[in-house]
């Protein structure tokens, strides 16, 4: 696709190509500094609704400062999202200590992280809340590209690609398999 049919602002169904830096209380959480910018699909809550809500409109070099609420980012703190757990339930070798972070299997196979919130006696408490539930969000952001979305992306609502969280291995098998089938041609 060529640079004149690119999109010129965010907006849904457009790749948006974001430097970003998020605070918290004060506290750098998380950066693209040092790394590649975020990639993400617009309009497919690939990002939390409330930073995906104040991109819509920006352009390529533009900067903002963003703050989200907590019930537009990672929600607020759910108190029935604590499980109280035997500690004869955990294996030997996951430290029962707070902070200490796991990945759960709930009955349907869905996998779920908990952080473990309390120790006392013979009963471990899990909190299953996002680490950033019940936090303000300060996000300092920089749109660095735009570009229009590949059918696939479109098709499966998230971007593509070896540096994407949301790798998608089937999808490179079957690009792979499209280009040999080509080559044959």
């Amino acid at each position: 696709m060529n640079e004149i049919n690119d999109p010129t602002v965010v907006a849904d169904d457009v790749v948006v190509t974001m430097e970003y830096t998020l605070t918290v209380n004060g506290e750098v959480i998380d950066s693209s500094e040092g790394t590649d910018p975020l990639e993400f699909l617009q309009g497919y809550q690939n990002i939390v609704p409330g930073l995906e809500r104040e991109l819509y409109g920006m352009k390529v070099g533009q900067s903002k400062k963003i703050s989200v609420s907590p019930a537009d980012g990672y929600g607020e703190v759910d108190m029935d999202a604590f499980l109280e757990i035997s500690r004869s339930e955990f294996p030997d070798d996951i430290p029962l200590e707070l902070g200490v972070e796991l990945d759960l299997r709930d009955e349907d196979g869905e996998i779920m992280s908990a952080t473990i919130s309390k120790v006392e006696g013979d009963m471990v408490q899990l909190d299953l809340n996002h680490p950033l539930a019940g936090e303000t969000l300060d996000f300092e952001v920089k749109v660095v590209g735009l570009r229009s979305p590949t059918e696939e992306e479109l098709e499966h609502g998230h971007v593509h690609g070896h540096d994407h969280d949301d790798y998608d291995e089937d999808f490179d098998e079957e690009f792979i398999d499209a280009v040999d089938a080509e080559d044959e041609e």
